[in-house]
């Protein structure tokens, strides 16, 4: 019970800190106020924002299980996923990045700010997560002289 109880107190705490941090990019983007008018279905920039982040959200998940690989020292498999993490980290940042580049206003104008945020945050956490697993030092599968077990 414990345990389950920390594990969602510890999502609930990683939804905000993200939910925070797509503010800021929006804020630092300067397209944080909403619209006068909102535009509802999907266009093509939101369709463009929201591939990118589903392209981001990927990347942290092949991220994550490289990561937890590679903290079991199970062999080399968490080495390719750590590779696609920081493949697909820089391609969501910088289409976030364009994304937000080209929006001529905040959420609710179809320009899809929002995802471009989100997929600008999430290929930033993809890479961190990709590059932390390729830097975990490698069991070697050899013994040392002199050892048997």
């Amino acid at each position: 019970m414990k345990r389950t109880f920390a594990i969602i107190l510890a999502a609930l705490a990683a939804i905000a800190l993200f939910a925070g941090l797509v503010y800021v990019v929006l804020v630092v983007a300067n397209v944080s106020e909403p619209a006068a008018t909102t535009i509802h279905g999907l266009t093509p920039r939101r369709l463009w924002a929201t591939v990118v982040a589903v392209l981001a959200l990927v990347g942290v998940v092949i991220g994550g299980l490289a990561l937890c690989r590679a903290t079991r020292r199970i062999g080399n498999h968490g080495r390719r996923g750590a590779i696609a993490a920081l493949v697909l980290g820089p391609i969501a940042v910088v289409n976030g990045a364009l994304n937000l580049a080209v929006a001529n206003g905040g959420p609710g104008t179809g320009n899809g700010v929002v995802g471009g945020a989100a997929a600008f945050v999430l290929g930033l956490i993809g890479m961190v997560l990709g590059g932390l697993a390729l830097a975990r030092p490698r069991r070697t599968t050899e013994l040392a002289p002199g050892r048997t077990t």
